[in-house]
């Protein structure tokens, strides 16, 4: 034991990787292990414990935030959702769970071979009928149904963890592409904390390059007079919803903020009044 060797143990985490703003890992893990875990669907558990095996698998989605997404959607009887960023499914599958029978996923990701690791296991949950899988870039799909008036606001629900480079760009189409009350998640929006980073901070090269968009993101957020938004750095990733108003959640992966989600609810009455940019709300996409 530590305490008779006098050497202190690391700790560990069940889950895959640390994704909550908490400081205390022994914290984390009561969460996971009180809330999460015994209510965590049992084909989410297996996607979760296969992912874990992925090279990548520090860019899934954190079982906290799963059971979060789930029981938003729920809230909002969504039905109708979209998810830019998919990698092998679990944030899919918990949305394809939570909604109805009749419920749809347009998922884009620009990897399919990632989907597929999960695609047996979405199968086998009785949910792949409910996503419709488009391989390739998010915006030249998102450009061509901006083009059909029938797709604005046709979006309960969009969940983005992909591209930060492009978070100002899906936004600006997405605005359209929601409806009315309903939500749009942006992942990674705190970024690894380093928004408040010191110039001369020692970040890592991909963390200090996406950086800027983050901020970009955050910034048109703050100023756009068609969302309401409030922050809320705590256990998962982030996500934005419109009533079109917008909240922000946060989730770090042991320093590394990982999810973020950013509620856009947009006032109806404001769309109207906006003119400026004409690329502030370029298209929005229907299944």
């Amino acid at each position: 034991m530590a305490a008779a060797t006098g050497e202190t143990q690391p700790a560990k985490h069940q889950e895959v990787g640390h994704k909550s703003l908490l400081q205390s890992d022994a914290l984390y893990q009561y969460i996971l292990e009180t809330s999460v875990y015994p209510r965590e669907p049992q084909p989410m558990k297996e996607l979760r414990e296969v992912t874990a095996k992925h090279p990548w698998n520090l860019m899934t989605t954190s079982a906290d935030e799963g059971q979060f997404l789930n029981l938003l959607l729920k809230l909002i009887n969504a039905k109708n959702t979209m998810e830019i960023g998919v990698y092998t499914g679990y944030s899919l599958l918990s949305t394809a769970l939570a909604l109805p029978e009749d419920g749809k996923i347009l998922a884009l990701d620009i990897n399919r071979e990632n989907y597929e690791i999960g695609l047996p296991i979405i199968e086998k949950a009785g949910v792949a009928h409910k996503i419709d899988f488009r391989e390739g870039p998010a915006l030249p799909l998102l450009d061509q149904m901006v083009e059909d008036a029938k797709c604005h606001g046709s979006f309960d629900f969009i969940f983005v963890d992909a591209d930060k480079d492009n978070y100002l760009n899906y936004h600006k189409r997405l605005i359209d592409l929601v409806k009315v009350g309903g939500v749009i998640g942006y992942d990674n929006t705190l970024w690894n904390g380093s928004l408040v980073a010191p110039p001369d901070a020692p970040l890592r090269k991909y963390v200090r390059y996406y950086r800027d968009f983050v901020l970009e993101l955050n910034k048109a957020l703050a100023v756009d007079p068609r969302v309401e938004i409030c922050q809320l750095p705590g256990f998962f990733h982030s996500l934005s919803a419109a009533s079109r108003m917008a909240i922000k959640f946060q989730t770090f992966l042991q320093g590394f903020p990982f999810k973020q989600v950013v509620r856009l609810y947009l006032k109806e009455q404001k769309r109207n009044e906006i003119k400026g940019d004409e690329d502030v709300c370029q298209g929005s996409v229907r299944i």
